[in-house]
């Protein structure tokens, strides 16, 4: 017999696994599986960058004819479809399995349970929901695509005591420290596009991308919301959008000159209705997820920050404080948008915080 303990070990070192993979496997999830043996770990794997091969498979490839007799451990319930790839569920039945251990239950309605099914039919003991709530946040982007129809949004700032992000001259820069920023980095690197609006990029030419080498394999999206494709030919982001993925949302009405001296550069357009922010963003949402994109960090600046907010598309926050205070006269995190009572204001839990040299990031997320 196997206890409770010794599940919950063996599934932590599945999910951490699974965690090493975000930002790298859209649009699939980020799985991690784990093979135990007489008590003895014989394989490990993750899924592969791009999404496939999954990690079971890998994992089943690594131990061979081991695997018979032996307990799998997997993050999220195995596929039971055909889709680019066999069922996970049917290679785990070929392989002898005498057990599988689940974390959490995969909301793909081709799946959703069938998984867990298949492999209870073929006679393998099946526990399932262990460290769920750690399984499913590893998913939760892939979750909100299904669910939702979107990608989870993650608004990532970085602000003064007080909730500036500029002085009065739009000053900014660096408001944090060093070791805020390659946190900053590190985030990046875990999800699979950045978003920002086009103000941000007329004012600062970001380059919008993983600055720690060896952090990620897969090429990070970056995102503009740029409703009349203002973003510069010659900025940062064009001249290298054929190394590393740049992608406009706009809207209908664009300048077809503009958007193939765009286009020549190796900018993707995703034309989206017009919105209040420019462009309607849950529709410019759908359009990413459809586009294969799962978790998105949202950098700024305070238009998009707003826009986010007022339409409760913020999921996750993740809030950079520097120990200083810019006064009324610096340029706000989120700019106005129209909250005339309290129960209107977007809320969020507090999920923990993190200090970055002198800086300290707060976590949050979305009350339901």
């Amino acid at each position: 017999m196997t206890d409770a303990a010794t599940d919950a070990k063996h599934m932590q070192s599945a999910i951490t696994l699974a965690r090493r993979g975000l930002g790298d496997t859209a649009p699939n999830p980020s799985v991690g599986c784990v093979i135990v043996k007489d008590g003895t770990v014989i394989g490990r794997a993750r899924t592969a960058a791009g999404g496939r091969p999954h990690a079971e498979t890998e994992a089943l490839r690594l131990v061979g004819a081991a695997a018979r007799g032996a307990t799998a451990y997997v993050s999220l319930e195995p596929c039971s479809h055909f889709g680019k790839t066999p069922p996970c569920a049917n290679a785990l039945i070929a392989a002898g399995l005498a057990r599988v251990v689940i974390g959490a239950r995969d909301p793909n309605p081709n799946v959703n349970g069938q998984g867990a099914a298949l492999l209870r039919g073929a006679g393998i003991e099946v526990v399932e929901d262990v460290l769920n709530a750690q399984a499913q946040a590893v998913i939760s982007g892939f979750a909100m695509v299904q669910i939702a129809g979107r990608p989870l949004v993650r608004l990532k700032l970085a602000s003064t005591l007080d909730g500036k992000i500029a002085t009065r001259t739009k000053e900014s820069q660096w408001l944090t420290g060093v070791a805020a920023r390659k946190a900053a980095h590190a985030m990046r690197g875990c999800h699979d596009g950045v978003m920002v609006g086009v103000g941000t990029v007329l004012s600062d030419d970001p380059e919008l991308t993983c600055r720690i080498d060896g952090f990620r394999s897969a090429k990070l999206v970056r995102i503009v919301v740029d409703s009349h494709l203002r973003t510069p030919l010659l900025s940062k982001l064009v001249s290298s959008a054929a190394e590393t993925p740049v992608w406009l949302l706009h809207r209908d009405g664009a300048d077809p000159a503009r958007k193939h001296a765009l286009e020549d550069a190796g900018v993707k357009l995703l034309e989206v209705p017009g919105g209040t922010a420019g462009v309607d963003l849950t529709a410019a949402l759908k359009a990413l997820a459809k586009a294969g994109l799962t978790r998105i960090l949202a950098e700024g600046g305070a238009s998009i920050a707003a826009a986010l907010l007022r339409d409760h598309l913020v999921d996750r926050l993740a809030w950079f404080h520097a120990p200083g205070i810019i006064g009324g006269d610096g340029w706000p995190a989120a700019q106005a948008f129209g909250v005339a009572q309290l129960a209107d204001m977007p809320r969020f839990t507090l999920r923990d915080h993190e200090q970055w040299g002198d800086d300290i990031l707060s976590n949050y997320k979305a009350t339901v």
